[in-house]
């Protein structure tokens, strides 16, 4: 009877009922489920204790339902809105992968992009350059469509497969990248404590003068012989580039492996400047090319390999491999780097088809369009550092080769010709070789065949 009084006063005092009273009204259940357990008062006390228990964890869980509410539904708006453009509900996106490289590569350096996330690019079309051991090499779009995103980042190595970046098919996509900002609260930042408001300020007394301690001794001179560096703040460091890196080791090795040697010469360039200023118009008219010096000493070049076999060999492991054909490679250097495409097959080959093929591979590694192939092999290397106005220089060998052939600037010089002093167009010409394969004998032979066909370009006619 005492426990339905109590159910009624609690009942009658709010006309809806309250989280207390309902806590309650469960409790009395309970409680009179079970009278035979629990005397009245015992009841009481219980029933007591629990509403309290029971209608806290009722407030605690509704005030955290509806804020865990409130906050998935703001949140969910402002996920949709950074997340939408970049998903693909009906799957027209496609993935550009870094694409096979060559026998010899297995990972390349992800250089730069071309593209930025958002822009729209047709197929095929170049979005990213990866920089090898040898070449760089542009990683195209599989489709038309609008670049997504990008999945790696500048500087990271890849390798044939890695995915780069997904591209939509679709053109609907928005161009606007995902918001990172958090939303700001509106909290008011609290107001300092009233104390510190009113606190007065306090002028500071004069203090009185301390005594001056002694100066310190002055700094000791410095010694003569201490070099006076540069501060660090005028220098910067930059990582090399894997094709600065590969060049760095093979001419390391090229110079750590070889007894290398040079022997040097001169040629008189006055018949071949001559032939060259006489045909370059009928030769321009007619094999659409202009003729330059470089044909003129790979033909000569190609000559002296076929008078001195031995300077066409290499040296692999206890036995010399001869070869018998002659692939020359031409050093050019590029803003990147320096690379060696091959002239293959030049023994075959006329002057017209020289010069063609040294005006495609030059274009092809100043552009960075050159492939790997066109740079493998090679019997035999011509440098041209005269492009550059060097007068003379020792080259090193392009491994595997054993030599190679450099040429200089043309410089007016006074020369004795028929026992009288003229000026004549001379240019150095030096030949690094293998010393451990070729012999001083066979590497001035060569070079001597070099100055004769140069110097008389009637020789190749004649085959003398």
């Amino acid at each position: 009877m005492m426990l339905r009084a109590v159910i009624r006063r609690a009942a009658s005092k709010s006309s809806s009922p309250s989280l207390f009273g309902k806590s309650l009204q469960s409790s009395s259940r309970v409680a009179a489920s079970s009278p035979s357990l629990l005397t009245g008062s015992e009841t009481g006390t219980l029933l007591h204790r629990g509403t309290h228990a029971h209608s806290f964890h009722n407030l605690a869980f509704s005030a955290g339902n509806s804020g865990f509410s409130r906050l998935a539904s703001s949140g969910s708006s402002t996920m949709q809105r950074w997340v939408r453009p970049f998903s693909s509900e009906s799957g027209d996106t496609v993935e550009a992968v870094v694409p096979h490289m060559g026998e010899s590569i297995t990972d390349g350096t992800l250089a730069n992009f071309l593209k930025k996330p958002g822009e729209r690019v047709e197929a095929d079309e170049a979005i990213a350059q990866i920089e090898t051991d040898k070449v760089t090499i542009d990683i195209g779009s599989p489709a038309s469509g609008v670049i997504q995103e990008f999945l790696v980042k500048e500087g990271d190595t890849v390798e044939p497969g890695t995915k780069v970046a997904i591209i939509s098919k679709s053109e609907a996509v928005s161009h606007s990248a995902p918001s990172q900002k958090v939303p700001e609260t509106s909290e008011p930042k609290p107001s300092p404590p009233a104390e510190e408001k009113q606190k007065p300020k306090v002028e500071s007394a004069p203090v009185a003068d301390k005594p001056k301690a002694p100066s310190s001794p002055p700094p000791p001179k410095q010694s003569a012989k201490e070099p006076q560096l540069p501060p660090k703040e005028r220098e910067r460091r930059v990582p090399m580039t894997r094709l600065r890196k590969r060049v760095a080791t093979r001419l390391k090795d090229s110079q750590n492996t070889f007894a290398l040697l040079t022997t040097f010469n001169e040629v008189d360039m006055t018949n071949l400047m001559k032939l060259r200023s006489q045909y370059k118009d009928a030769f321009y008219e007619k094999h659409g090319v202009k003729l330059g010096l470089m044909s003129g000493f790979i033909k000569a070049a190609v000559s002296a390999l076929q008078h001195q076999p031995v300077v066409n060999a290499v040296i692999d492991g206890d036995d010399i491999i001869y070869r018998d054909y002659v692939d020359i490679s031409i050093a050019v250097g590029t803003s990147k780097g320096l690379v060696v495409p091959v002239i293959r097959g030049a023994d075959q080959m006329n002057f017209a088809e020289i010069e063609k093929t040294i005006n495609s591979l030059a274009k092809k590694a100043n552009e960075g369009t050159i492939s790997i192939d066109e740079m493998a092999g090679g019997s035999f290397t011509v440098s041209n550092g005269g492009v550059y106005g060097s007068l003379i220089s020792t080259p090193i060998i392009n491994p595997p080769q054993s030599a190679i052939l450099g040429m200089h600037s043309i410089v007016s010089r006074p020369m004795v010709v028929g026992g009288s002093v003229v000026p004549r167009p001379m240019m150095y010409v030096a030949l690094t070789y293998d010393h451990r394969l070729i012999d001083g004998r066979e590497a001035v032979y060569f070079l001597r065949r070099v100055k004769d066909v140069v110097e008389d370009p009637q020789r190749l006619l004649l085959d003398i």
